[in-house]
């Protein structure tokens, strides 16, 4: 500072003196675009840290540190049970409910479903040998078998219920008209027993399978003897006598295996009707003896031995007595397969005000033609 002749300052130096002091330090960049001195050191300074750092090897140990005690937090139990409690809390159930009433959801959902992307798949998944072996093996299953047998057996036991109950109805219709016309009264004593249309219809779906069998065992003996050289044509009067001997055989054999072991030949049990002595179902293989001999006997002179079945009131044909035995309509649907309530007329159902029904004409209770 120049002072004046008065010993003072001049007034530029007097400005100059009021303006702060600035720090070199705290220079900022020139016009020129150069740094300071202090920012070139903090440059060189970070830089070289940054070069030690990476030479001595920290940053990759920081690193690893890190990802360490991140680790073990997600594996630690307090992770764990907050996860659980989140999981288990409402918190997750509010959020997929209001996500799946979503209408936005819903909408892409549909989306989704209608895209050809899926189809594809689709297509693909039916197309692959894994779900071929799949389909092969849920049909070989036991399980279903069986399903689709009961339902076959199921549909086969309604078509004979529904078979049975129509000759039910032919069985009353049939004693009314034979006892009429040989002048007998009319019937006034309920029954449960079978009458003669559904026996006759139960024989010949028997017949038909005891057919069946024989046909079949003969085409088998007709092919084995093409097989070895052996004409058939010369033994053909003997051919016939020995095929009408051999189905009265298998015939016999096959309603005495039936009627002694469980009552009933395939064609009673299609039309749900059982052979019974003193209420024992598997009348054993004496009485089915006998029964079969008087089935015979009642046959040769022309079927004269099974009137009883249609003019008797317990409607029970010579070798019904001869083996002691009757025939009753049961409910095969019904717990133990019950007999079916007697009526006189199937065809009119009882009314619930009807008094007791009287009793019924008991198996070994021999009973006259009235």
């Amino acid at each position: 500072m120049d002072p004046d002749a008065n010993g003072r300052p001049t007034e530029e130096e007097f400005e100059t003196a009021g303006e702060p002091a600035r720090d070199t330090d705290a220079t900022e960049l020139s016009g020129n675009g150069s740094t300071s001195l202090a920012g070139r050191l903090v440059g060189a300074g970070a830089g070289g840290a940054r070069r030690m750092v990476g030479a001595t090897g920290i940053d990759q140990a920081m690193e690893n540190a890190i990802e360490e005690a991140i680790v073990r937090a997600i594996e630690s139990e307090a992770v764990e049970r907050s996860m659980t409690r989140i999981i288990n809390g409402p918190l997750i159930e509010n959020a997929v409910r209001d996500a799946m009433t979503s209408p936005a959801v819903e909408e892409a959902l549909y989306e989704i479903a209608d895209s050809e992307l899926v189809d594809r798949l689709w297509a693909r998944i039916l197309e692959s040998r894994e779900t071929q072996r799949l389909i092969e093996r849920i049909a070989e299953a036991p399980e279903v078998r069986a399903a689709i047998a009961s339902q076959g057996l199921g549909l086969v036991d309604d078509i004979g219920r529904g078979i049975a109950r129509v000759t039910r109805a032919l069985d009353y219709i049939f004693e009314r008209v034979a006892r009429r016309v040989l002048f007998r009264r009319k019937r006034v004593t309920p029954t449960d027993r079978v009458g003669i249309v559904t026996r006759a219809l139960a024989l010949a779906i028997d017949a038909i399978i005891v057919n069946v069998v024989m046909i079949t065992s003969t085409a088998l003996l007709g092919m084995l003897a093409t097989a070895v050289g052996l004409d058939l044509g010369s033994l053909s009067g003997a051919a016939y006598a020995v095929g009408g001997i051999a189905w009265l055989g298998l015939g016999s054999l096959y309603l005495f295996v039936f009627w002694s072991i469980s009552g009933q030949t395939p064609g009673m049990r299609f039309l749900d009707i059982r052979i019974e002595h003193q209420g024992q179902r598997a009348i054993g293989p004496k009485r089915a003896f006998k029964r079969l001999v008087g089935f015979w006997l009642s046959a040769i002179p022309l079927c004269l031995g099974f009137l009883g079945v249609l003019l008797r009131l317990d409607r029970r044909g010579f070798h019904d007595r001869l083996g002691q035995t009757a025939v009753f309509y049961v409910n095969a649907a019904g717990p133990n397969q019950p007999h079916l309530r007697a009526v006189i007329d199937p065809m009119e159902e009882p009314s619930p005000d009807s008094g007791p029904i009287e009793q019924t004409i008991p198996a070994e209770k021999p009973v006259n033609f009235p």
